[in-house]
């Protein structure tokens, strides 16, 4: 007989008569643990409903007449889970911190980005006071390189007493993080759960046609060992053979008069894509396309095609939603923001969502498409971040994207994150995932990524100028030095140590067995060994040395050839004679263009010139020689043959065989081959099977070495590191030297600010650069250690368009102390403070001026062509402005000097006003 299940705690029961449905075993038992006072981790695929654990939490913390935090990695969640909770509970007991946003702070329950919680506990805020538990939602977000490391601050730093509730994407070391928690935090219950509520089939769309990834015959979506569809493959070399086929075909047969292939062998256009979703019943879907430029272009696609998504009367409330949305903006911005044609594209049921939309429009979009009133989206993969915004189908156009530096593939956590978003929990019985075939899309890939089920989270933690400050105030280098060993990336960096000192320790065993072989480790035939280890690693450097020497000596051959020089090539297909035409350009790699005896004109590089001996005549040339023209190439050939019939090229070419670096002058590689020869080992008779033990011995030895020095790496990164910052600290006078150092002044003031330039800042503050500045151009040097701009490789202007000599100065100096700051970063060998970018001074001092969108946007453009931004979207000027408007509060509550802080507050209301402040979020 089975014992009843345990009767489920009375707060538990009273929250879940609040929802409209019944709890999965997976949040029942993370509800359960936290009822009884654990902490938990919960790790769950997208749209399992882990946020409901958070809501519990909330449900508790005011049960309990306590205060709850509740996280979020970005601005745009914060603002969702504010009224999700608002919707519930009321506005009055919920509040809202978002950097640029303050609503109702001192209420029990408060939603916050995770920066804002972290900058409370360094400050130690009242707000603190009476909090019981702790919510952090996408808490696998810790892994991201830029912002991660908040996340492990706020797990370190949180009092003993308050709860915490990590709500993770399915990470594949979930038990490993739990583990982590559970040693800084205490009694923690970890959740992992990988049934998806909503099963997801994978699909790939070739041509028209919707095809499954995997052959799901007698199986589920779920099943671990599916393989790919054969109708598929049967289907894909079909259209390969017609494709074939196709480019067989002369012009005028199987194509237009442009030559290009017919429309049955074209990867369908997104309005057809589209079509196909809407006849199979699979809308409203989501189409990831890793550009915002693709989604704003694939909008506009579908607004030419005849497409259209929406009856009259859902027409009808699209547009009371986006009047009402919209209604605080004025007529001349929508003119700017293109508003007519986005609303079009809204009353069709299709839109766009990404970052570099204006808010309120992002926000229209998420309402609509949440309400079932928009049915096509294309978005970038901002979108999967947690926003609440699923749907029946996910399509993935490509499988590449652009990670700010190259285009990688994407990885099976990204595809998993992206396709996430397929299957409405509660509305759809099924989600569907579909990829778009093209020639470059191989099923096996596809069915890779669909399958894999190893996400590892990896922490990016590790100490920056601010973290470090509020460290050694708060509880001193010896403490901190302790905090950071409790970091997750020590306590990864700590476990993988493990595997590599069982390595050294069976090394150090090896080692000692060999030894005793020899006769010990001091044995003869040892040093005789590294002798000879010593000699080969010499004639290796100076056969290096050799080489280099012959390519340089080619190089400085080949550069001083003029025109109509005769020259044999030694190497290549292109072997023989050949005549200069044009010298070469370049004295580092000099590539001479030529022609050979055998008509062939193009330039040649060291690797065809095989030696370094000069012309071995010379001959006339026409003033203009055609290389291109067969003609002129035939003519100019058969001279050359006739001007070589009088040179001894035989005798040149034998000139040719010697190098430049002949015999053996190293004076010390002569003496330890002379120390070889002399060696007592040198004549014994097994000499050479006693150097193979040894010579093991040594391998041995090198590679324990080596595990050596990665074992103290990984030990002790994060203390080194942190050390070296004190020190760079100290010396610029942030911290007073000692045997306990403590915070100065200028320390406490660098303590405030949180920026990725927060010591730049500071050194600006204290230097008084920005004093004399007005609060336009006071922002518009903000701007500059905040911007970041969008191209690679551009440079940031010549300050053509700063708009003032008094804001030029200051940014030179700005930039003055960045040069002289990174001269140090360098001398201590500490990562690099980032380069100011002047990309957007005009745009904000414009905005700050006049609050003229379209002006302020024109200052952009024109910037743009100056080759010092790309061009602004709507949305990008915004989310700059907010993070001015960020840096700017601090700068208010932070600057040395009561002028400087007058300024910042004039500068916060000349910036925060139009755009910038509708639907702020």
């Amino acid at each position: 007989m089975t014992n009843p299940p345990d009767p489920a705690p009375e707060s538990l029961t009273a929250f879940t008569a609040l929802l409209p449905f019944s709890l999965d075993g997976f949040q029942r038992r993370a509800c359960e643990a936290l009822a009884q006072g654990h902490g938990v981790l919960v790790c769950a695929p997208t749209g399992a409903g882990k946020t409901v654990v958070g809501e519990f939490a909330v449900h508790l913390a005011l049960e309990a007449g306590r205060k709850c935090f509740y996280t979020t990695p970005i601005k745009a969640l914060s603002n969702q889970k504010h009224n999700d909770l608002v919707r519930r509970y009321g506005p009055e007991r919920i509040g809202l911190l978002t950097g640029d946003q303050a609503i109702n702070g001192d209420a029990d329950i408060v939603v916050m980005t995770t920066e804002v919680l972290r900058n409370m506990l360094y400050a130690d805020s009242p707000a603190l006071h009476g909090l019981s538990h702790v919510v952090m939602d996408e808490v696998h977000f810790l892994a991201d390189r830029m912002r991660g490391a908040v996340w492990e601050e706020v797990i370190l730093h949180l009092p003993e007493e308050v709860r915490l509730v990590s709500l993770s994407a399915t990470v594949s070391n979930a038990e490993e993080f739990g583990g982590w928690i559970k040693t800084v935090r205490g009694d923690t219950t970890v959740v992992v759960d990988e049934h998806r509520p909503v099963p997801l089939w994978q699909h790939v769309m070739v041509g028209r046609r919707l095809l499954d990834l995997f052959d799901y015959r007698g199986s589920g979506p779920s099943g671990r060992d599916l393989l790919v569809d054969p109708e598929l493959l049967r289907h894909i070399a079909h259209r390969r053979e017609a494709e074939r086929l196709v480019d067989w075909q002369p012009r005028g047969r199987g194509r237009d008069r442009q030559g290009r292939q017919p429309s049955l062998y074209r990867t369908p256009g997104r309005a057809e894509v589209i079509g196909v979703l809407e006849q199979s019943r699979l809308l409203p879907a989501i189409t990831f396309i890793f550009s915002r430029a693709g989604c704003d272009a694939a909008v506009k696609q579908c607004l030419r095609s005849s497409l259209r998504l929406t009856t009259n009367e859902e027409r009808a409330r699209i547009a009371e939603i986006v009047d009402r949305r919209t209604a605080d903006l004025n007529g001349t911005d929508l003119v700017v923001l293109d508003f007519h044609q986005w609303r079009e594209g809204l009353l069709r049921g299709i839109a766009a969502h990404h970052a570099g939309m204006l808010p309120t429009f992002r926000h229209t979009v998420e309402e609509l498409f949440t309400a079932g009133l928009v049915k096509a989206v294309f978005a970038t993969e901002t979108l999967a971040l947690g926003i609440n915004m699923p749907a029946r189908t996910v399509v993935l156009e490509r499988l590449v994207k652009y990670n700010g530096e190259q285009h990688m593939p994407l990885t099976p956590g990204e595809y998993t994150q992206l396709t996430g978003r397929a299957g409405r929990r509660g509305i759809d019985v099924e989600g569907h995932a579909v990829v778009l075939w093209n020639p470059d899309v191989d099923p096996a890939e596809v069915a890779g990524l669909a399958s894999t089920r190893t996400f590892p989270l990896r922490s990016s933690f590790a100490p920056t100028y601010n973290m470090t400050i509020n460290l050694v105030h708060q509880m001193g280098p010896a403490q901190a030095h302790r905090l950071l060993e409790r970091s997750f990336a020590q306590y990864q960096a700590d476990r993988s140590v493990v595997g590599l000192v069982r390595g050294a320790e069976r090394g150090e065993r090896m080692l000692a067995e060999l030894a005793a072989e020899m006769g010990g480790p001091d044995a003869p035939i040892l040093d005789y060994v590294r002798l000879r280890a010593q000699i080969s690693e010499r004639e290796r450097a100076q056969s290096r040395a050799s080489r280099l020497q012959r390519r340089q000596a080619i190089n400085d051959a080949l550069a001083a050839l003029r025109r109509g020089d005769i020259v044999t090539i030694s190497q290549g297909k292109h072997g023989g004679l050949a005549v200069v035409l044009e010298p070469a350009r370049d004295a580092d790699d000099p590539r001479p263009l030529v022609l050979s005896e055998h008509r062939w004109a193009g330039r040649i590089s060291s690797a065809d010139y095989g030696a370094a001996a000069g012309p071995i005549g010379k001959m006339t040339l026409p003033k203009h020689v055609e290389h291109r023209n067969p003609r002129a190439r035939r003519d100019l050939a058969s001279a050359l043959r006739s001007a070589a019939a009088t040179l001894d090229v035989p005798s040149a070419q034998r000139r040719r065989g010697r190098g430049p670096v002949d015999g053996d002058v190293d004076p010390e590689l002569i003496s330890l081959r002379n120390r070889l020869r002399a060696h007592s080992a040198h004549s014994l008779d097994d000499r050479e099977e006693r150097a193979r033990v040894a010579e093991r011995y040594l391998r041995i030895e090198r590679d324990n070495e080596q595990l050596r020095k990665k074992i103290a790496s990984a030990t002790n990164s994060l203390a080194v590191t942190f050390d070296r910052i004190v020190v760079l600290l100290t010396e610029r006078g942030f911290i007073a030297p000692g045997d306990t150092p403590t915070v100065t002044e200028d320390g406490r003031l660098l303590s405030r600010i949180y920026s990725e330039s927060d010591l730049l800042v500071a050194e600006c503050l204290r230097a008084g650069v920005w004093e004399e500045l007005d609060a336009a151009e006071l922002v518009a040097a903000l701007s500059s250690v905040l911007y970041e701009s969008r191209r690679d490789g551009q440079g940031t202007g010549d300050g053509s368009d700063i708009p003032t000599g008094r804001l030029r100065r200051a940014l030179n100096r700005t930039r003055a102390l960045w040069a002289d700051l990174r001269t140090d970063e360098q001398r201590h060998r500490i990562t690099y403070s980032r380069e100011p970018d002047t990309g957007f001074v005009a745009v904000i001092h414009r905005w700050a001026s006049t609050g003229d969108l379209a002006s302020a946007l024109a200052a952009g453009a024109a910037s743009a062509a100056g080759g010092t931004a790309s061009s602004m979207s709507a949305g990008d000027f915004v989310r700059w402005c907010r993070q001015v408007l960020d840096l700017a509060d601090q700068v208010r509550n932070a600057a040395p000097s009561p002028a400087l802080r007058a300024t910042a507050k004039r500068a916060i209301a000349d910036v925060r006003r139009g755009v910038v402040a509708v639907d702020a979020g």
